[in-house]
């Protein structure tokens, strides 16, 4: 029997094998996997990750991360926010590359890698989003101007052995 786990489209089996007319995110043998932060990212119908987002119904202001209430936009008084999934494209706006650790609490390979980070320009909703740029990408690669899409990329493994999930940048192709 397989279910699906609102907000993520990831499907579980509790048999055997099952057929699935679209692709399915992580086979049944494969190490559990969710989100690092729940809510920021969802996957549709054919596993294709996108932002959830917040849209003003008075005002039309995006906001991301999503949340519930309270427009952004300080000419509107709209006090509940719908939520929307965003574009999955973008220009590259802005970008670095960090080349130091996080500190504790949070997490980090060991040995640390440096990665690239960037600020990527959703034109239809008005936003730039940070996020992180998937492995094997480095800032040199990068160039301000450039089509970037979104994907989703492996964080860590929590104490409960859970591999956690984060959206991530890549260079559209």
């Amino acid at each position: 029997m397989a279910t699906t786990r609102p907000g993520t489209e990831t499907r579980f089996s509790s048999t055997a094998v099952i057929a699935y007319a679209e692709p399915v995110p992580a086979s049944p043998d494969a190490a559990a996997e969710l989100p690092a932060i729940d809510g920021w990212w969802s996957v549709d119908g054919t596993g294709t990750p996108h932002l959830m987002g917040a849209k003003c119904p008075r005002c039309t202001t995006f906001v991301f991360p999503p949340r519930q209430n309270n427009c952004p936009n300080p000419a509107c008084a709209a006090d509940e926010l719908d939520a929307v999934a965003l574009s999955r494209r973008g220009t590259l706006w802005s970008y670095t590359e960090n080349h130091y650790p996080p500190p504790p609490p949070f997490p980090a390979r060991d040995p640390f890698e440096p990665f690239a980070v960037a600020a990527v320009h959703l034109a239809e909703e008005g936003l730039i989003v940070l996020g992180k740029v998937v492995d094997g990408t480095h800032a040199a690669d990068l160039t301000i101007g450039m089509s970037m899409e979104l994907t989703t990329a492996p964080l860590y493994v929590d104490d409960n052995g859970v591999q956690r999930i984060v959206y991530a940048w890549r260079i559209a192709s």
